[in-house]
């Protein structure tokens, strides 16, 4: 079912009252769900704010607790999240990076103690609507075997990158799993299998089953052994460049996904200069001929349409879910 923005956003904001936000919080919270969901990516929007809610009633978030500057060398920063909400610290480390790349050319701005900062492409539009690069990375949970492995050890780590560009910009956002968790959940939900596969079944063979895939914990790293190797190196980055966790200490602390490192990079653009560079790299990459009579899109392309849609007709949502989240 459809249902306008507002109402969804107003919806979660009510309930974030009751849970003991400040209301310029539970404003600014809602409103990013419900972005989520506007764009297209639900499982980090409406479907992933009951599982939100049940980390703040386990006292996992924080709600009104303010993030810290830890140290300043420069262009970079290290802050402690102090385990506030995920959305709200990673919100404020990309503004941090982008006045310091304002201050400095580039600015990099590494967070520890946070939390999940849910669609990750929210902040490379951030610094993409604030004119520069963008470059953002999370460890999570152990949730992905190591290639050659069989036991999650690495995180599916997300990684996203953005360019601006006028008329819409260039966000990669991408999890080093195959499909990201909220995508499998998604297909399992509705009993669908996967277009490709994304991981292992019980016997061990490649399989589109969402529901094996989750069963066995066994997904599949993006490019084998290079998804795997990418996932090690991004953990890395965000446990030293933080000072925080690594996906070993998060997985082991018994706290499920809590106390996560972050990092964030703002990189000043000049845009008179790559606007036609860009035109020119997108444009060429276009003229291969589709498949199927398909369409070649840029990452970020298709979901400011998807975003049209939603304001002009309203937000697609999961009937059943919208209505827990109405009795909440």
């Amino acid at each position: 079912m459809r249902i306008p923005y507002l109402l969804l956003k107003t919806e979660m904001k009510r309930v974030l009252l009751s849970l003991g936000f400040a209301d310029d919080k539970a404003d600014t919270c809602a409103g990013m769900f419900a972005d989520n969901s506007r764009d297209g990516v639900a499982s980090h929007g409406l479907n992933r704010f009951r599982v939100f809610v049940d980390y703040l009633k386990e006292g996992l978030v924080t709600p009104n607790a303010e993030p810290t500057l830890v140290n300043a060398f420069g262009a970079i920063e290290q802050w402690d999240g102090r385990f506030a909400t995920g959305m709200l610290n990673a919100r404020l480390s990309m503004d941090r990076a982008i006045t310091l790349a304002k201050e400095n050319g580039i600015g990099c701005v590494a967070i520890k103690n946070t939390n999940h900062w849910m669609r990750g492409g929210t902040y490379g539009w951030q610094a993409a609507e604030a004119g520069c690069v963008g470059i953002c990375f999370t460890n999570t949970t152990a949730n992905l075997p190591p290639w050659g492995g069989t036991e999650p050890r690495l995180g599916n780590n997300p990684l996203v990158i953005a360019v601006p560009k006028k008329g819409g910009h260039v966000v990669l956002d991408m999890a080093m799993t195959q499909f990201s968790f909220g995508k499998l959940w998604q297909y399992q939900a509705q009993n669908k299998a996967l277009p490709h596969p994304g991981g292992y079944d019980s016997e061990g063979n490649l399989t589109t089953d969402a529901a094996a895939i989750l069963a066995t914990k066994r997904a599949l790293p993006i490019g084998f052994w290079k998804g795997s190797g990418l996932s090690l190196v991004l953990d890395l980055l965000a446990t030293i460049l933080s000072g925080g966790n690594s996906t070993a200490a998060v997985s082991k602390n018994g706290r499920r996904e809590t106390g996560v490192s972050q990092v964030f990079i703002a990189i000043k653009a000049d845009d008179e200069q790559n606007e036609a560079l860009i035109n020119e790299i997108i444009a060429y990459t276009k003229t291969s001929a589709a498949i199927d009579n398909g369409e070649i899109l840029y990452p970020g392309e298709n979901m400011l349409r998807t975003r049209e849609k939603s304001m002009a007709e309203g937000v697609l949502v999961d009937e059943k879910i919208w209505e827990e989240v109405r009795e909440m």
